[in-house]
């Protein structure tokens, strides 16, 4: 692919406002919420589900305003077990993108290599205890959530030049030999390991919006992220020309986003900008 000129927005703020998008002017957002209550990520994050639910409501009727018609919105997530309490977030979080206006188009299950889990303490049980009622399996698993604005208009492409038809083509080979036209994609999870540049941050692999990219953008189009964390989305959005925004209500972690776009020294490149709310300075 050949490089072509990008600009990537990040805005420190809460993207249950996006005001500095126009509106139906994104192609295509990929995300990952952060999840209810995480033990590991976000613990206490939330004071109740509701409160998270409400998060959700909000950032999906803002999504529904800046998405273009016919465009696509993906959300990885998965339904959290907390102090011993499952909640079904997968099911809360479609029925409120459905209730924004969204069509429910697809589900793909990232399932994550099994040899990084061991038998934890939850389906250790069984081991102490052999019986029926024990099962409480770990789980491998996270859910890519596939949402549409309306329908896609196929006529549009008539009006893309030829450079950015060859440019947005579908590598076949990947397609084929890594599963992407299956509803079920293995995919190594960002491990915890040494001094990666997302410890501390439950961050999703590169892969993923790679392929989201790929499969549901042009050439040239933007790409949202409204809970960016280290800047995966833009980075990789940027590495297949595409534009990007991108939303983190976390002013520490500019840095890192720099450093992910490749920004030198905290000078900002000419495609790259940042830009802090004042009034959600802390």
């Amino acid at each position: 692919m050949l490089p072509m000129s990008t600009t990537h927005r990040i805005v420190f703020g809460n993207c249950r406002s996006m005001k500095e998008i126009p509106d139906e002017s994104i192609q295509l957002m990929v995300t990952s919420p952060p999840y209810y209550n995480a033990p590991f990520d976000y613990p206490n994050m939330f004071k109740d589900y509701d409160e998270f639910l409400g998060l959700i409501r909000d950032f999906s009727q803002e999504l529904y305003r800046v998405m273009a018609p016919g465009r696509i919105g993906c959300i990885v997530a998965d339904d959290m077990l907390v102090k011993g309490e499952r909640y079904p977030v997968i099911a809360d979080v479609t029925r409120l993108m459905l209730d924004s206006g969204f069509r429910y188009r697809d589900r793909i299950v990232w399932v994550k290599p099994k040899g990084y889990v061991r038998i934890s303490r939850r389906s250790g049980v069984v081991m102490q205890h052999p019986y029926p009622m024990y099962f409480y399996p770990d789980n491998i698993q996270e859910s890519i959530l596939i949402f549409q604005k309306g329908r896609f208009d196929y006529s549009y492409l008539q009006k893309l030049t030829s450079t950015v038809l060859e440019e947005s083509k579908i590598p076949l080979l990947d397609y084929n030999t890594e599963g992407w036209y299956m509803t079920v994609w293995n995919i190594t999870n960002v491990l915890p390991l040494g001094k990666r540049l997302e410890k501390g941050i439950a961050a999703f692999p590169e892969e993923i919006p790679r392929r989201l990219i790929r499969l549901f953008s042009y050439a040239g189009e933007t790409v949202l992220d409204p809970f960016l964390g280290s800047g995966t989305t833009s980075k990789v959005a940027m590495d297949l020309g595409r534009s990007s925004w991108g939303y983190e209500i976390d002013p520490g972690l500019r840095q890192r986003i720099e450093t992910k776009l490749g920004v030198d020294q905290g000078a900002s490149p000419e495609n790259v900008e940042f830009q802090t709310r004042e009034d959600e300075r802390t």
